[in-house]
């Protein structure tokens, strides 16, 4: 019965201990960036946006190394409106580069918009102060 009852419990906190997670916290100095487009820039579709990182590696998500991190992109959002103590949700607004890629090429809609990056640990979650880019702004034609 005892053994039972501590299986029940170690299994139990397998469960709870993401819910339990920390943030990863950054190295000192480390930031993230457009490389293109510039601020400002007008662009046609398919939109290429280049992500920089210094101070910091990239590592797929799921791959816990220290010091490293993956990209998101922040899509007209402002980063009040991020929960940056939990695991960054996948949506039109919120896009992931888990795979560690460093730049995308995708349609956007025409008009204007406001983009920021942010680094995500290996499971999403922004770092401890968040590594997130100066916003930059586009037109696409």
């Amino acid at each position: 019965m005892k053994l039972t009852s501590l299986a029940a419990l170690l299994a139990a906190g397998l469960f709870a201990a993401p819910l339990l997670a920390q943030q990863t916290p950054a190295p000192d100095g480390a930031e993230v960036y457009f490389i293109s487009p510039a601020d400002g820039a007008t662009v046609s579709n398919p939109v290429t946006i280049r992500f920089g990182l210094s101070g910091m590696g990239i590592a797929p998500a799921g791959y816990d190394v220290d010091n490293t991190g993956h990209h998101h992109l922040l899509i007209n959002l402002e980063p009040g409106d991020v929960d940056m103590t939990t695991s960054l949700p996948a949506t039109d607004q919120i896009v992931h580069f888990g795979g560690g890629q460093t730049e995308m090429t995708r349609e956007l809609p025409a008009g204007t918009h406001t983009l920021r990056l942010l680094l995500g640990d290996y499971s999403h979650v922004p770092h401890d102060p968040p590594v997130m880019s100066d916003p930059i702004t586009i037109t696409v034609e």
